[in-house]
């Protein structure tokens, strides 16, 4: 992390749309050896820096429910601490699940319904999602993604350097935003269209074969390792602890999953940790 003006390392302000997985981000970092303070009234976040003597391990959760909240408030306070601001966001439909299967109020609807609690919410925030250094999108992960993403990011940084995440994704389930690099390969031929290989995925070997085949597709992985290789050393020198590689197809079970698994194997060889998420592999159309 970079030192603030103050020349005090920057502290966390986690916030974020309610239901989005705010809580569960604090108790993670918490896990990470972060000193966590949830729902803090935002005009005592400045007294809190000035007697923390090192607030690199700091992070403050402020949503809806804290004293003082607002997006100017959030801005102005992490622009005057030099913070680190992370957003935790999150689908709609999802949001709308979360707090129908748990029966929570939404803390801006406490007399309307949960959506246009939502809806109010992600307007009053947009300036703050757009400020943000890092957003992090819950709406596909279990809490077992979401501690990768973390530990990534935030976790004391071990002898293998950067961690690798490789997701394989549908684009016609949306972009993941939290992807640093993303790749098409909806170019190769489609296994979707092979009776035989419709019910499989990426993961078994006659699909691999078949892919494989393309000619198209044996140049396209030469020319990404040849791209991905040198850039690995650039983002390290940067301070980065964690870049997503995001490959994607029409659907995310078969093109996207085997070059995820085919580049995996190959990064496998460099002393990087490497993380592999099939965002859509069981989603079948």
């Amino acid at each position: 992390m970079q030192e603030s003006s103050n020349g005090k390392q920057q502290p966390l302000i986690i916030t974020g749309l309610s239901g989005a997985g705010i809580s569960s981000v604090l108790k993670t970092l918490e896990d990470l050896g972060f000193e966590v303070f949830d729902n803090f009234p935002i005009s005592l976040i400045d007294q809190l820096i000035e007697e923390t003597p090192d607030s690199s391990k700091l992070a403050i959760g402020v949503d809806a429910r804290s004293r003082g909240f607002s997006a100017q408030s959030i801005i102005n306070t992490c622009e005057n601490i030099g913070g680190r601001l992370v957003f935790i966001t999150c689908d709609q439909d999802v949001l709308l699940k979360r707090f129908s299967e748990t029966r929570r109020l939404h803390p801006k609807a406490l007399d309307k319904p949960v959506i246009s609690g939502i809806k109010e919410e992600q307007a009053m925030l947009n300036s703050v999602a757009h400020k943000a250094d890092l957003t992090i999108d819950t709406s596909d992960f279990s809490i077992h993604d979401l501690r990768h993403i973390l530990e990534g990011h935030f976790g004391t940084r071990n002898e293998q350097g950067m961690t690798i995440n490789l997701m394989s994704f549908g684009f016609r389930n949306g972009l993941p935003r939290e992807a640093d690099i993303v790749m098409d390969v909806r170019f190769v031929k489609n296994p979707h269209w092979d009776k035989e290989l419709r019910p499989l995925s990426g993961q078994d070997k006659p699909v691999g074969d078949y892919i494989e085949e393309d000619e198209g597709f044996v140049g396209f992985f030469e020319n990404l390792k040849t791209l991905v290789e040198p850039l690995i050393p650039k983002y390290e020198t940067e301070g980065k602890n964690y870049l997503t590689i995001a490959i994607g197809c029409t659907g995310g079970r078969h093109r996207s999953v085997y070059t995820v698994e085919k580049l995996a194997k190959w990064l496998d060889a460099m002393p990087n940790g490497v993380h592999v998420t099939h965002r859509d592999l069981n989603i079948i159309a």
